[in-house]
Order: structure tokens, then C-alpha cells, then sequence
């Protein structure tokens, strides 16, 4: 169990190169899918190397409150889905189902298309306020367009929903996924449970590295999803599925040796080639930037970008960051959240509606910290508390005491719940002879 952490956290800064091994958590993106295609297998599904944390457990007892069983073993990493045939209300069962997401988009966009798809049952789905902003609107209308019954019992296209569900028909839809390709994801997973194929024409541009996820994921468990006709079929259970190492927040121990020396090995952190993660690429596009920085489109690989943002006033040169609009739609408006924080450092920020160009200044910086701790705001966004905790571990004033310290770091339970444990592992690893 880790530890709860105060409301600020300063990072202690290393003063020795780091060493040592990094055990990664398994992948938020894949566990999730693997939750929602085991849940739809004919036998019992073990997954390994699970990953544990807020969106994990959201995702998981939503199943439970359908009738599925789920047991998780923390210690072991395992989350063992079972008795499918019992998933869904009862034919006689009238009461609605409640299901919370809080702010997990995965859980949001699969269960509402689950949900929808489900032969039966009546359906209330909700998240935290910040939920209620996030782009659903495409998911509904097209889901509506396959014959599901999805009212918006708030704001039309937003969280709260209520769905009330007799299967979906199939047939031709439209699909603009251009705010998240999880709308995407979500409709290609249930679409095999439809009466007819589904056949969809998207009409905005889509992050395909997560996409290509899917489709990977769908053929490993049975249904193989080439193109945009997704035919009714079975999804057949593997037994066993191996959950990978999450390549985002690998981007974070890739980062940090280049912040403060020495080096650390990830293992089981597969490349890009044998990879279901597109952020696989993020360690090239990491050399890349250490060496020279320049212009790097993050459209594919949009959650690391900023790792690289929050370490940009230690790169030598202007940095440009391009390919992020759709980051402004995620747990909070991203870019507009980077350029402020890097601004309160003494950053000299250009903010784009898809790019920011930094040019560090470094002097800036180490004068703003001298004259006591910088407070880092996370706006509630796991990827403002990892990417500025890295930046923190430079020892800046070179007496190894904290110059930066991290509001809400607790925000990491979404995905990473030990992150600043294990920062914290490495860096006193560090000091030992």
C-alpha cells in the first residue's frame, strides 16, 4: 500500500548520478482494454502484470456492477475476469446499474459503449465535474446512429447518461474521433457484438498508434478487426494475457538519467517494434531533443509530451512542441496548463493552439528558486505532477536541498500510485557507495 502523500511535496534533488533498475507498472491503456475484451470472452481471463490504480479500479468495478466477476491480486499484479455468462441484469431485473468513472476517459468511452451494446439493462454512467467537460458527443451520435438508446441527462454530448439498452443493429456510421481516438477504440470493441457488421467512416483525423492497439488487442483475443467493417463475432478467451510495462510512464525514468546523470535500465519495456504502446517512441524522439533540440510532433505519442515540456528550461536551445491540440481536452487543457507553469519558472513560452515553443532560461530559473521553493499547480493531471517531479530532481542550487515542490502530487493515483516512492528509491540508491 503506498503511503498517502501531503497536499505539496518537494522533491529532494539528486546530487549523484542515478543508478539502478526500474520496474514499471503494467499499461493503463492495455489493462483496460484487456478488462473490457476478457469481460466479453466466453471462458475466464487471467491477466498479468496488470497495472493498479484509480483508473484500473474504476474500470474493474464498473464490470463487477454489470454481474462480472473480477478478482485482482495486488502482490501478484493479476486481475482475473470470470463468469461472462453472468454479466449484464437479468432479463426480469429492472433496477438501474450505477456506474462511476471518475476521470478515467478509458473506463468512460468503454463502458458507455459496453453499455450500450449490452443485450439488456438500464444503464446510469457519471463521472467526477471534470468528466462532465470531456468529449463524448461523437461516441453518443454514433452509437445512436446504431440504434442505442443514449440520453444525456445533463448537458446534450456530456456526462451524465443513461442508457437503455437492446443491442446495437449495425449497419453504416460516422465517427469523428479527432478529440480522442478512445472514441474510436470504444466503438471497434463492442462492434462485434452488434446484430450486423458495423462499418465506419470516420471523418477526422485520429492518433493511430492507439488505435492500432485495439485492433492488435481484438485479434489476440479472437476477433481480428482489419479496416473499418468490424463483423458480428465471438471474442475467445487466450487463458492467460501478459499486460506490458506502460511506455508513458517509462518516458519519465528515460527522462530523468538526462536531468541528472547516470543511467537506468526498464526492464521489460519492449521497443517500438514489438511494442502495442506507440509511446514506444518517445525514447527516440527523447535522443533526439537531448542532443538538438527542434521541432517534435507529438500527435502519436501526445502523453509524454510533456516529459519533455517540464525539462525544456534544461535543454540547450528553443524546443518546439507540436501535435498537442487535442491535449487541451484531456484532465485539463494541457497547453494552456504547460505554458503557465513554465512561465512561473522563468520561461521564455510561445502558446500555440497546437504547438508551444520554449526557449529555456536557465538563469531565469535558478534565480526564481533561490529565493525559496517553486510551487508546480497539476490542475488535478497526473502528468503535471511526473513530469515537473522530474525536473525537480536537478539539483539546481548545488546544495541538494528541494527548490521545487509539487501541489497535489497525490494526482498520481490515476495511473502511477507509487511514482514519488519510487523517485525517492532512486534517489537515496544513488548516495550509497
Amino acid at each position: 500500500m503506498t503511503p498517502p502523500l501531503p497536499d505539496k511535496l518537494p522533491i529532494v534533488p539528486f546530487t549523484q548520478p542515478v543508478r539502478g533498475e526500474v520496474t514499471l507498472p503494467g499499461s493503463k491503456s492495455i489493462t483496460n482494454r484487456a478488462l473490457l475484451l476478457a469481460a466479453l470472452c466466453d471462458q475466464p481471463v487471467t491477466l498479468t502484470g496488470a497495472l493498479f490504480s484509480e483508473d484500473t479500479h474504476l474500470m474493474a468495478e464498473a464490470l463487477r456492477n454489470l454481474g462480472f466477476t473480477v478478482l485482482a491480486d495486488e502482490r501478484a499484479l493479476t486481475l482475473r475476469v470470470a463468469d461472462q455468462a453472468k454479466g449484464f441484469p437479468s432479463a426480469h431485473d429492472a433496477q438501474p446499474v450505477d456506474i462511476f468513472v471518475g476521470l478515467a476517459g478509458t473506463a468512460a468511452r468503454f463502458l458507455t459503449a459496453l453499455c450500450a451494446a449490452a443485450p439488456r439493462g438500464i444503464y446510469r454512467i457519471d463521472g467526477v465535474p471534470q468528466m462532465r467537460k470531456r468529449p463524448m458527443k461523437p461516441l453518443i451520435d454514433a452509437l445512436r446512429a446504431l440504434g442505442a438508446d443514449v440520453r444525456c441527462t445533463g448537458a446534450e454530448g456530456f456526462f451524465p447518461l443513461e442508457i437503455h439498452a437492446n443491442g446495437l443493429s449495425g449497419g453504416a456510421v460516422k465517427l469523428d474521433a479527432s478529440e480522442s481516438s478512445q472514441l474510436l477504440s470504444a466503438l471497434l470493441m463492442v462492434a462485434p457484438l452488434a446484430r450486423a457488421p458495423i462499418e465506419i467512416s470516420l471523418t477526422g483525423s485520429i492518433r493511430e498508434s492507439f488505435v492500432a492497439m485495439t485492433r492488435r488487442l481484438m485479434a489476440e483475443f479472437g476477433v481480428p478487426a482489419n479496416g473499418d467493417s468490424i463483423a458480428p463475432g465471438r471474442y475467445v478467451s487466450p487463458g492467460t494475457h501478459a499486460i506490458e510495462p506502460d511506455a508513458t510512464a517509462a518516458s519519465y525514468f528515460q527522462t530523468l538519467p538526462l536531468v541528472v546523470g547516470g543511467a537506468l535500465t526498464l526492464p521489460g519495456l519492449r521497443p517500438l517494434a514489438a511494442s502495442l504502446q506507440g509511446d514506444s517512441a518517445f525514447a527516440n524522439v527523447l535522443a533526439r531533443v537531448s542532443a538538438q533540440p527542434r521541432n517534435e510532433n507529438f500527435h502519436e505519442i501526445s502523453d509524454t509530451f510533456l516529459t519533455v515540456a517540464a525539462i525544456a528550461p534544461l535543454l540547450d536551445g528553443p524546443t518546439r512542441l507540436t501535435g498537442i491540440a487535442h491535449t487541451r481536452k484531456q484532465e485539463t487543457d494541457r497547453v494552456a496548463g504547460a505554458a503557465r507553469e513554465l512561465k512561473t519558472i522563468g520561461q521564455d513560452v510561445v502558446e500555440e493552439h497546437d504547438a508551444l515553443t520554449i526557449t529555456p532560461r536557465l538563469d531565469a530559473l535558478k534565480e526564481i528558486a533561490t529565493r525559496g521553493p517553486i510551487e508546480i499547480e497539476t490542475y488535478g493531471d497526473h502528468r503535471f505532477a511526473m513530469s515537473f517531479g522530474i525536473l525537480g530532481c536537478r539539483d539546481l542550487r548545488g546544495d541538494g536541498r528541494p527548490w521545487l515542490t509539487i501541489r497535489n502530487p497525490g494526482c498520481c493515483a490515476k495511473t502511477f500510485p507509487h511514482f514519488f516512492e519510487l523517485l525517492e528509491s532512486l534517489r537515496k540508491n544513488s548516495l550509497k557507495p
